[in-house]
């Protein structure tokens, strides 16, 4: 259970837990293969077939694995050897990969995702916490947080519980007076647990618990944790 009384700041994870990820990525990926397919056919062609597309990118983990946390660097590096597998312009990686991003930045917000933010950042500093690459700024959510932290700019990512401390630094406090909030059971709940956080987990498809430690609270959606704050917070 929650102790709301000890909470100084949040720490949010973005992808599916303000928005989906996956219509977002493949809008993204569709848009990437249309500019390809005007600009380098031949990396167009890579990035058609899953299996091709696959191998390229374990090629870029394989040989770059400083950069495995960056999933910016991870597609840009993709896109740069896919053009060299074709025979085509790797300086042509950059303006295809920024192609990508932009789309990946149009985020279409679960309905209760804004109204959270607007509810919790009135009450508390949040921090974006995440593995991604969206920009809280670019998505048009940069109001609501104080800070961002993610993987490509700190170096690893969740579930390290470093990457949590930082968090808890960028917000001003001590890591048990934060409260971390996320969908993902491993990274945002048993990392921020093994961080000293107290953690709520946003479970909006009804998956099974399957580990030994559990969050403080889970809920199915924001506006369910909004109303568990509104009835047992005297700041509400």
């Amino acid at each position: 259970m929650l102790d709301i009384s000890k909470i100084r700041a949040i720490t949010l994870d973005l992808d599916d837990t303000l928005w989906p990820i996956w219509p977002t990525i493949e809008r993204a990926e569709k848009a990437l293969a249309t500019w390809l397919g005007q600009q380098a056919p031949g990396a167009a062609a890579v990035f058609a077939d899953p299996r091709a597309r696959h191998a390229v990118r374990e090629q870029v983990v394989r040989t770059q694995p400083g950069i495995g946390h960056d999933l910016s660097a991870l597609r840009r590096e993709s896109i740069r050897l896919a053009l060299h597998h074709a025979s085509e312009d790797t300086d042509l990686a950059e303006p295809a990969f920024e192609v990508f991003f932009a789309e990946r930045m149009r985020v279409d917000l679960f309905d209760d995702a804004r109204p959270a933010l607007e509810f919790l950042a009135a009450r508390f500093p949040i921090v974006a916490l995440s593995n991604g690459n969206a920009d809280v700024g670019r998505v048009g959510l940069g109001e609501f947080f104080t800070a961002a932290v993610n993987a490509r700019e700190f170096g690893v990512g969740k579930p390290d519980p470093r990457i949590f401390h930082a968090a808890a630094m960028a917000a001003g406090v001590t890591s048990d007076a934060v409260l971390h909030i996320g969908d993902d059971a491993a990274l945002d709940v048993l990392g921020a647990l093994s961080a000293g956080m107290q953690t709520v987990w946003v479970n909006r498809s009804e998956h099974l618990w399957t580990h030994e430690q559990h969050p403080h609270e889970t809920v199915a959606t924001l506006s369910e944790l909004c109303d568990l704050w509104s009835a047992n917070s005297p700041q509400a």
